[in-house]
Formats: C-alpha cells, sequence, structure tokens
C-alpha cells in the first residue's frame, strides 16, 4: 500500500538532487499539514475545543472525492488543459462542501450543546465522534485502502539539478491562496473581525451585537472547508483512500498546530510545513528513516514544548485569529 513514507522515500539517488527534492516533497506535504491545522486553530482559537474528529472530517472528503471521480469514470489525466481545471475545481468543491458541512453539523448538533458543559465532556464527545465518522465509512467502503486514480498530469519541470513535478507546484500554490485567503477574510471582513471579538471575550462580543452562535458555527464550517481542499491534495499526492487516513495525517496537523502554538494561524501554517520538511529530511538521511520520521516530528514537538510550552509563535495567542 503506498503511504507517505512511500511518497517521501521516491527521491532521486544523488546528493544535491535528493536534499532539493526532499525539500520539495517537504514544502508540499507541509502545505496539506497546514491547511488541515488551520482547522485545529481556528476552532480551538474561538472556543478552546480540541476538534478531535477534525481528521475523520477530512478522511470523509477524501472519500467522497473518490466516489466523485468514479462516478465520472475518470480513470487518466484528461489531455484538454481546460477539463482538468475545471475537474479539479469541481474535486475541490465537493471535498470543501462535504467537510464543511459535517464540521458545521457535529458544531451544531454536539458541540454547542456541550459547550457549556465541563471540558472534559466536549472533547470525549470529539473523540466519539471520530469513531462514528470512521465506523461508517468502514461499514461503507470496507477496511483496506482504495486506490486513487491518476487524474493529474505526471509532468516535471527542471530547474537546476532538480525536476519539479507539476503537482507539487499546483499544491503548494493552492494551499497559499487558500491561506492569503483565510487571511484576508479574517482581517478585512465583518465576520472576521467578529471572529477576533469572539475568540477575544465572547461575552463581550455578544453585547457589542455579534451573533456569538453563527460566528461559531461559521468558524467550523470554514475550517472544515480548508480540511476538505488538504483532502484533494492527499488523493492526488498519496493516492490511497482508506478509513483510517484520518486518523495519522490528523495528528500530524494537530501536532502542527501545537508545534507553531495553537489558536494562532499563522503558527498553524508554521508548524504545518516545519513538519513537512522535518518528517522529509528525516525519512531520507536517518538510517530506517521512514520508521523514525514520526518519532522525530513528535520528539521535536515534546522539545519544543518543554521549553516554550506554548508553542513557536505563542506569544500571539491573545490575538488568536
Amino acid at each position: 500500500m503506498l503511504t507517505l513514507a512511500t511518497v517521501l522515500s521516491a527521491a532521486p539517488t544523488n546528493g544535491l538532487s535528493i536534499f532539493f527534492k526532499q525539500l520539495e516533497i517537504g514544502v508540499t506535504l507541509g502545505a496539506m499539514y497546514a491547511l488541515v491545522a488551520l482547522g485545529y486553530t481556528l476552532v480551538y482559537g474561538i472556543i478552546e475545543l480540541i476538534n478531535f474528529a477534525h481528521g475523520d472530517i477530512f478522511m470523509w472528503a477524501t472519500v467522497l472525492i473518490l466516489v466523485v471521480v468514479n462516478a465520472l469514470h475518470v480513470s487518466s489525466p484528461p489531455s484538454n488543459f481546460f477539463v482538468l481545471i475545471g475537474l479539479l475545481l469541481l474535486l475541490m468543491v465537493i471535498g470543501m462542501a462535504v467537510s464543511g458541512a459535517l464540521n458545521f453539523t457535529l458544531e451544531r448538533f454536539v458541540y454547542r450543546r456541550l459547550r457549556k458543559a465541563p471540558r472534559l465532556a466536549p472533547l470525549i464527545a470529539a473523540v466519539g465522534a471520530s469513531f462514528v465518522l470512521e465506523t461508517i465509512v468502514q461499514i461503507w467502503r470496507g477496511s483496506g485502502s482504495v486506490s486513487f486514480p491518476t487524474i493529474f498530469p505526471d509532468v516535471s519541470i527542471t530547474i537546476g539539478p532538480v525536476n519539479i513535478a507539476l503537482l507539487d507546484i499546483f499544491v503548494i500554490i493552492l494551499a497559499v491562496v487558500l491561506m492569503i485567503a483565510l487571511d484576508r477574510f479574517i482581517r478585512l471582513t465583518r465576520m472576521g473581525k467578529a471572529m477576533r471579538a469572539t475568540a477575544q471575550d465572547p461575552e463581550a462580543a455578544a453585547l457589542m451585537g455579534v451573533n456569538v452562535n453563527r460566528t461559531i458555527s461559521l468558524t467550523f464550517l470554514i475550517g472544515g472547508a480548508l480540511a476538505g481542499a488538504a483532502a484533494l491534495i492527499y488523493n492526488l499526492y498519496v493516492g490511497q483512500v482508506w478509513y483510517l487516513t484520518g486518523f495519522q495525517l490528523g495528528l500530524i496537523a494537530f501536532t502542527a498546530a501545537v508545534l507553531g502554538g495553537i489558536g494562532n494561524i499563522y503558527g498553524a501554517v508554521l508548524g504545518g510545513f516545519l513538519i513537512g520538511l522535518i518528517e522529509a529530511l528525516a525519512t531520507q538521511y536517518l538510517p530506517n528513516g521512514s520508521s523514525w520520521s514520526l518519532a522525530v516530528v513528535f520528539g521535536i514537538l515534546v522539545l519544543i514544548l518543554v521549553l516554550k510550552p506554548s508553542g513557536l509563535l505563542g506569544q500571539q495567542v491573545p490575538d488568536k485569529v
């Protein structure tokens, strides 16, 4: 079965090319991790909840994207460029809509009812929701992994000693555009200001006329939608759909959010890219690196939290979103 470790190990065999190729892979994976980590950090920044079902929200989007591709009978890259772009946009919209709607539904019917409960209650509910989402897909699609069709052209651009895959360029551009759009939304729109106000003091925001429930629901919607975009990236890049996909990747993305400073959107992005780079370089340069890469990632996380418990950008937590 193709895994992230397999992708990380697929590199050239000569010195400088290996290093730059692993940097390319690390940045690409980091962009995917950052998109999922943003969902964790947005929700935590608003209501201080670790949504452990977020990884399985991501997994649901990977499954539904595969269902749509199979329904359209797409098994190879479209020869027409505009057809390819249209297909990718359709899949991204579907992935974002599915994951956003699922996250919105969880908030509306589960987390909102537990908002005033002891902190442990919504945390346990999130873990329970995670198992429910996994079990439904396991019963529906089975326990085995399913290959995602190769729908993106296998084309690369040579720059010096490195061949950069067009897919990697697409992934990085897509992730950066979405991150910039989120930043602009939060900073420049009225709803973004409401999100910042709710993050700082929900009671005061409500007194100033902010609809706190609507703001929190929108936060879940946006966080889930970003995970849906990451689901498209994952399907294109890794090419395997499995009901436990969200477990490992969700855990890595959560680690990225904590590493950067959970509650801080720039911290989530920084943490995502750092973990992608660390994982890629550890896989290449450590003996038996594919087995040790995650241990290195989490070991560095422990070290950072010991030395700086709030994360790398934790000093900016009061201005959480």
